[in-house]
């Protein structure tokens, strides 16, 4: 007797009950839902999913605030589309264990809501950091992967809350267009599509550079734009 073989049949059997269990336990849970309709399948493929009033539809932009040589970091800042939001401080790590990586900077918790004093502590800050010379982006290419497809649904009111929002981990890699040069990858969350582009590129001196990629990131309305920065650099390996 091939016990080996009787084991694998027998774990085949008991996954194929507990999907069986799973399937019947949701039908039991949803059995008063109405049945799915043509127009929502066909939603998933061609409609997106409004989650947010209209008057809070607005993108986020990032722009580089300057780099401080002596720390190895580059300051980035986020506007989350309202004068009155505070806009949110992130470091680029340009060396070291955090290189490539985009950390949020949380050393202003007393003035994190007042938005005012933040733009005022940003300004003092741009005051002592080196400012970028801005190169042509036509010099590298962007590409784009579709590392996982997952959907959300959100419950509420309207015609279109029963339709599903498409999420993505998309990987974005930025490399020159010919010949060899600095590049760099990372991997974002897209909602709805995903679609990138290539938006603006620094020069880091010394072949180094830091590209501005924005996607559709902002899971509100029929899909806002978010930004994020990527570090190009030879031998960058960023996940």
């Amino acid at each position: 007797m091939n016990r080996e073989a009787k084991s694998q049949s027998a774990l085949i059997a008991l996954a194929r009950t507990r999907r069986l269990q799973r399937a019947l336990a949701h039908a039991y849970l949803h059995r008063g839902a109405p049945m799915p309709t043509l127009r929502s399948s066909l939603g998933y493929m061609t409609a997106t999913a409004c989650v947010a009033d209209v008057a809070a539809q607005r993108g986020h932009r990032m722009r580089l605030l300057g780099v401080a040589r002596a720390e190895g970091a580059a300051y980035v800042v986020e506007e989350l589309g309202g004068p009155d939001d505070p806009p949110i401080v992130y470091r680029l790590g340009l060396r070291g264990p955090r290189q490539g990586h985009l950390v949020p900077v949380h050393a202003w918790p007393e003035v994190a809501g007042n938005a005012a004093e933040v733009r005022s502590r940003l300004a003092a800050l741009a005051a002592t950091l080196e400012p970028l010379r801005a190169c042509a982006a036509e010099a590298w290419m962007l590409s784009t992967r579709v590392v996982q497809r997952r959907a959300l649904r959100v419950t509420g009111a309207g015609s279109h809350a029963d339709l599903p929002i498409r999420k993505f981990a998309l990987q974005l890699l930025v490399e020159p267009v010919s010949g060899p040069g600095p590049s760099g990858k990372t991997t974002v969350t897209a909602f709805l599509r995903p679609h990138a582009q290539l938006t603006e590129v620094w020069s880091l001196g010394g072949g180094d550079a830091i590209a501005r990629v924005s996607y559709s990131g902002v899971p509100s309305g029929p899909a806002l734009s978010k930004d994020t920065v990527v570090l190009l650099t030879a031998g960058l390996d960023a996940a």
